[in-house]
């Protein structure tokens, strides 16, 4: 009725039970290949090369972040144990040899948030990464994980985030060798990664 008054001692209805706003992500897992130290610095130095002929300013990952994703886990509040579970169960069952890995494009990821990642990519298939994705999906599917669906894949590696949208540009090869995967949790807003699980390509 008009004109009533909300008894202040009573809750609000965001405060009631089924009416808690959303909780922001805190836990991110994915499974992924990381260069070994001597190919991340090297990696990390050439993308400095690159940052400077582009004229671009945003800061470089520290060489310890540079990775390929191979399969994103999801984004939670909190570690999800089962997640965890089923990714090991998943990526035990995996037997491939190492690979060798060139990137020959480097390009902007367009996003809307003001910054955008600038990648490394190929402008070839590159068939050993789409078998090992591919092995892994089939192998997650079969140990149930829990997982957001991924219809497509486009190996790259983010060197930098930067308010420039860069098309695509050829550069010389950029290559390394993967000898394992590994599963992370990365703790969102804390720039950290903490390895879960180490599987050797060999």
């Amino acid at each position: 009725m008009s004109g009533a008054r909300r008894n202040p001692s009573a809750p609000l209805q965001g405060s009631l039970p089924g009416f808690e706003p959303p909780q922001r992500p805190t836990d991110r897992l994915f499974l992924g290949l990381f260069p070994d130290a001597g190919d991340a610095a090297r990696l990390s130095q050439q993308a400095h090369g690159l940052r400077e002929r582009f004229g671009l300013a945003g800061h470089l990952l520290a060489p310890e972040r540079l990775h390929v994703t191979l399969h994103h886990l999801g984004d939670h509040v909190g570690l999800r144990e089962d997640i965890v579970s089923a990714a090991r169960n998943a990526a035990d069952t995996v037997h491939l040899p190492p690979m060798e890995i060139a990137f020959d494009q480097v390009m902007s990821f367009a996003t809307h948030r003001g910054t955008h990642p600038l990648v490394l990519c190929s402008g070839q298939p590159h068939e050993a990464l789409r078998r090992l994705w591919q092995t892994l999906d089939l192998a997650l599917q079969r140990a149930a994980c829990p997982k957001p669906r991924s219809g497509s894949f486009t190996p790259h590696m983010t060197l930098l985030y930067d308010r420039e949208n860069m098309p695509v540009q050829t550069v010389e090869p950029l290559t390394w060798t993967a000898r394992e995967f590994v599963l992370v949790h990365s703790l969102l807003g804390q720039t950290r990664h903490i390895v879960l699980g180490r599987w050797p390509l060999r």
